[in-house]
């Protein structure tokens, strides 16, 4: 029976085998966050309106597009929350195990750009120093900050 199987596989080769892959696994959404730091190494908050009132303030983050590279979530994300231009840098998290979502985190520079806060998500945008984050700051993003994570 593997044998058979093989063949078959063999023999559908291309877009068919990608059609059957994409129908037998599971589909995710990838939530994209940036631990974006100017060159005095504060770190950028967010206080985001559609988070827990106890819990506003965090990265700036958001879910990867059809085809989009996770480092450009990252660029998109800020410019689209902020009007502030970032360059992506290292992959420093990844987790899955969520029902339909796996989240990746990565470094990113502030290279430019003007703050021009979109006020739909976002009440308020400012830096702080890694050591003096806001009451309300997410837990997982406070451990990112630290250069930990929650595992």
């Amino acid at each position: 029976m593997k044998r058979v199987v093989v063949r078959l596989w063999r023999l559908v080769r291309g877009p068919l085998q990608w059609r059957i892959l994409w129908f037998a696994h599971a589909k995710f959404m990838v939530g994209v966050t940036g631990v974006v730091r100017d060159d005095k190494g504060q770190v950028l908050l967010l206080k985001h309106r559609m988070w827990p009132p106890e819990r506003p303030w965090g990265l700036p983050t958001g879910y990867a597009v059809k085809g989009e590279e996770f480092p450009q979530t990252v660029v998109r994300e800020v410019k689209e929350e902020t009007g502030l231009d970032v360059e992506p840098g290292r992959l420093v998290h990844v987790k899955s195990g969520y029902r339909l979502r796996v989240e990746v985190a990565y470094e990113a520079l502030l290279v430019g750009g003007d703050l021009d806060i979109d006020g739909f998500e976002i009440l308020e945008a400012q830096w702080f120093e890694p050591d003096s984050l806001p009451q309300g700051t997410q837990e997982a993003h406070r451990l990112l900050i630290e250069g930990r994570t929650l595992l």
